[in-house]
């Protein structure tokens, strides 16, 4: 398998809406196409299990 060393950018359509999301070997972001806040999640904590803590957390610290 290739390592993943640097980031790995590409563009997903989730519906009507177009994401950027980047891979890196910190975690993942995604982002919607044109903005520069989205959500990120980190390896460590998807693989701790504290995922959906640290995506509720990041969610109610984003101002609308």
């Amino acid at each position: 398998m290739t390592p993943l060393d640097k980031p790995l950018k590409r563009e997903v359509r989730i519906g009507e809406h177009a994401y950027s999301l980047t891979i890196d070997p910190d975690g993942l972001m995604l982002v919607p196409k044109g903005k520069r806040k989205g959500l990120e999640l980190r390896w460590t904590d998807l693989v701790s299990g504290d995922a959906a803590l640290a995506t509720a957390l990041q969610a109610s610290l984003e101002t609308p």
